[in-house]
């Protein structure tokens, strides 16, 4: 099974060109939904009352052949034709990996503090050290040390990867989104 492919896009608007940009955006963004493997899209912006033009867009597709697809589609080059004079001219895309993608949520507008994604890692990474420590590091004993951590730790990763922080953030999640939930909300208020 393959996992999705989550990317990190930030652009810098122009003075005075944020609500055209938002607007093209947000068209783009249902029109984009209709592209094979796309599985969301989000828009993060600056807090209100911030000078802070640079806005952040989170996309997630199936797989990585979706995501080429997409960027190299009709619909995208013409939209990147379209806001050209919105933004400015560079801007960076890379796609999310490890840890910082278990926290990509597609229905979110924010994501959760960093804080509360360092505890909920803490609290994967501890038990799963602690179980592969004590039923998988006895086997090891006679292998060189930098070995034996070497293994430990590639059971660790791959148990965090696959089991661990999949079923941590989804029963988090709740608690993760609270706060950016309740910033949203406000920052809605007129």
């Amino acid at each position: 099974m393959n996992s999705p492919i989550h990317v990190a896009i930030t652009r810098r608007v122009k003075h005075g060109c944020e609500k055209e940009f938002e607007s093209s955006i947000q068209t783009f963004f249902k029109d984009s939904f209709t592209a094979t493997g796309s599985l969301g899209a989000q828009l993060i912006k600056s807090l209100p009352g911030s000078s802070d033009r640079t806005y952040g867009i989170l996309r997630s597709f199936a797989s990585e052949q979706d995501r080429d697809q997409f960027y190299q589609s009709r619909h995208f080059l013409e939209w990147e034709k379209t806001v050209e004079q919105l933004v400015e001219p560079n801007y960076t895309r890379k796609d999310l990996h490890g840890l910082e993608a278990f926290f990509v949520n597609p229905g979110a507008i924010r994501h959760p503090p960093k804080w509360k994604m360092a505890i909920v890692t803490w609290l994967g990474v501890w038990p799963t050290v602690f179980i592969i420590s004590m039923f998988i590091s006895p086997y090891l004993q006679g292998l060189p040390a930098w070995i034996a951590i070497g293994f430990d730790t590639l059971l660790v990763v791959l148990a965090l990867t696959w089991t661990v922080m999949p079923f941590l953030t989804k029963i988090f999640q709740p608690w993760l989104l609270l706060e950016p939930l309740i910033a949203m909300l406000q920052s809605r208020k007129c």
